[in-house]
Parts: structure tokens; sequence; C-alpha cells
């Protein structure tokens, strides 16, 4: 299946009016603010997508779509944007569900009908189904657990309140297909982009164990995804939280930025494990470095995987130390991309552990979009052997 990028951009504008409709729709109704916080297309495994909404609960509802674009989707309210809702629809305590479902099935219909203006059809949409728990509880039921899975994804927050939703789209693979399909030999091969996301799996399964060879922290990469994001969006998929890090760009057969990021209790226990005694103040001169040595390996570990399966060299400046919040890390990387790209392919890998050391790591690596669609296609030619490989022997 060949998806064109010029098709991907159109949607993925979509998918942010839609979510935008679906916030004023909800503002209206009960006079809470929203802004749409992310919007991007991720590619990911059906574990990856339960892990973003295991651990916290959510109530909303889920609607089957037929007719000219068939597929399911799913709008989720986390707990405080419930209260907020239902406190404005169903002050008494009483009625709290139906008041769910009817917000929901109104935004709902805001979201989808931008689809249908756009592909000039109509699409069906099922009476809500009220959805209720965390995980693979609140999403679409397409959700299969042995294949890659393509899903449309908004954010909205609401501006003054600690509250936001979740607006999930999957399209059956029939109806992106047609959808997608480009009007000439120009697009990009989907199985190429999932084999491409399952090498950049195993480079970060690399880096979580150099990880713990290093430190004797036990790491173990929890999610992998690709996302398909406007590229002034891509800072917002990182948010204000504080962390620290390395920077670095490589290049090759393909170019780009490699950002790895630890929240800062990580960051501390990683160079506590490599130097035992050191500093507790602040990161000094060689805390950054044992810092900047670490994501070094990280790095190659990770790029690495990537050389060996495009038969190619990728090199890649030594790590530059960061701390700051994570949106304006990215920042200036996004403006340098900017300059010659609107969208952006953005990997994104998280490393942890569940041990008392509470273990965080994220990989962020921004290819430029030109150089991944011309290395996907030289793959096609003469790697195309190769497609279906277990990353473990490729790696």
């Amino acid at each position: 299946m060949q998806i064109d990028i010029d098709a991907l951009e159109t949607y993925n504008e979509l998918a942010r009016d839609g979510a935008e409709s679906a916030a004023a729709s909800l503002s209206q109704l009960t006079g809470i603010q929203t802004r749409v916080d992310v919007t991007n297309v991720s590619l990911a495994s059906a574990a990856d997508l339960r892990y973003e909404f295991v651990g916290r609960e959510f109530a909303g509802v889920r609607i089957a779509l037929g007719g000219a674009f068939s597929g399911e989707t799913v709008m989720a309210f986390d707990n405080q944007a419930r209260e907020a809702i239902t406190d404005v629809l169903a002050p008494d305590g009483t009625m709290e569900r139906s008041a769910v479902e009817e917000v929901g099935n109104i935004m709902m219909s805001g979201f989808i009908d931008g689809w249908a203006d756009h592909l000039d059809t109509g699409i069906d949409m099922s009476p809500p189904t009220y959805v209720e728990g965390s995980g693979e509880e609140v999403l679409p039921t397409n959700v299969a657990s042995g294949e890659q899975l393509m899903m449309f994804r908004s954010r909205v927050q609401a501006v003054d309140e600690a509250v936001d939703f979740r607006i999930c789209l999957m399209p059956e693979r029939a109806t992106m297909a047609e959808a997608m399909e480009p009007a000439a030999d120009s697009g990009i091969d989907f199985e190429k982009l999932e084999v491409f996301n399952e090498m950049t799996a195993a480079g970060s399964a690399n880096a979580a164990g150099n990880i713990s060879t290093m430190t004797g922290i036990d790491a173990d990469l929890e999610v992998n995804r690709m996302s398909f994001v406007p590229i002034e969006d891509v800072p917002a998929q990182v948010g204000d939280e504080r962390y620290v890090g390395t920077v670095l760009q490589y290049e090759g057969s393909i170019g780009g930025y490699l950002v790895i990021l630890f929240d800062q209790p990580s960051a501390r226990a990683v160079v506590d494990a490599m130097m035992p005694g050191g500093s507790e103040d602040g990161w000094g001169e060689m805390e950054q470095s044992a810092l900047e040595e670490l994501c070094n390996i990280m790095t190659s570990g990770f790029i690495d995987g990537w050389a060996n399966v495009l038969e190619s060299e990728i090199q890649h400046s030594p790590p530059q130390f960061v701390a700051d919040m994570g949106s304006s890390i990215l920042s200036p990387v996004v403006g340098r991309m900017a300059e010659s790209q609107e969208h952006a392919f953005l990997l994104d890998s998280t490393i942890e552990t569940a041990d008392d050391r509470a273990f965080r790591c994220e990989l962020f690596a921004l290819p430029n979009e030109a150089e991944l669609t011309a290395a996907l296609d030289a793959l096609l030619v003469e790697r195309a052997d190769q497609l279906e490989a277990d990353p473990s022997e490729v790696f």
C-alpha cells in the first residue's frame, strides 16, 4: 500500500480542524475554554497505543464509522474533564453517563463532518457506546495485537483548568489505502514504514541495553511509535517538563537530529551509577561529560541499526549537553528543520524501568523528510528481501 505524503499532510490538518470543531462544541456546551494541544498521525503497535492510556482513568464514547469512510473513533475524557462536564450538565449527580454520551456524540459529529466534507461523501456514524476505564478498555475495538496500526490522535486541553481529552480515529486499512493513494508513483510504501519503525524499536532496545550495561540499571524499551506532525507542533509533543540530556545531528543516507532526554531524577540516577560518590550539586563538567558519554554510546546503538539495514554510513556529531524544558530543547532543532520542510516524521521511544529507581528516558529522532523518503525508496529496490525480516535477525 502506497501513502501519499501530501495526503498525510491533508488528513493531519483535517484531524486538527476536527479537534478544533470538537473543542468549540465543548466550550459552547459547558463554557470550558479549550485549545488543541497535539495532533498527529501515529504508527505504533497495539501495545504502544495502550501504553498512552494505562495508569489514568478515562470515560467517553466509542463510535463506529461506515459508508465511504469506515473505522472507529473514540473520544476519551480524563477524570477531571468528566467532572467538569458533569458539574455543568448534570449538577445533581444523576444522568452523568448520559451527559458524557451526549457531549461526546455532539463533539464527535463536528469532528467527522470535516472529513465527510473533504471526501465529498456521507460518513455513517453508529450511536455512541459509553466507554470507561484505562488502556485497552477505552481504545477502538479494532486495536489488534499482531500488527502496527495507524491512528489519528488529537489531545485537547482546557485553557484555565487541568483537564484534557483525547480523540483517536482509526480508519480501516482499506479505507486508509483508498484515501491516501498517491496520484502518481511518488508515495511511501506503508509496509516499509512499518519495517523502519520496527528497526527504530530495535535500535531503541539496543540503547536501553547500553544503559543497563553502563549503569547497572535494568532499563527496557516500553513504547515506540512514529508520528507524522506539522513541524511547528513538534515541541508540543514533548511538553514543558524539565529534562536533562543531549542533542546531536546525524548525516549520511539519512540526516536529522536525535534528542535523548532524561527526567531529572533519572539523569541523576544514571550519573550516580556511573560516578559513585560524585557531586550532588547541580550539573558540573564531570557530570555533563558522563551523561554525554552515555548518550554517545546509546546513539551509536540506535543509529547503527539504521545504517545496517540501509547498507550505508550514517555519522553523528558529538552529543551536546542540554538542560531545560522539553519544548525549549526541541524548538531550536525544529527551527533549523523548518527551513526545508513543513512536516516531520517524529520517532519517539520511551525507555523506563519499574524498579525502585523509577528510571525514565525518551529518545526523539527527527529524520529529514526528503532523505527518509529517498532511503525508504532505495530500501524497496535494494533490500526488498529483508522487508519481512525479523528485526532481531538484522541487529
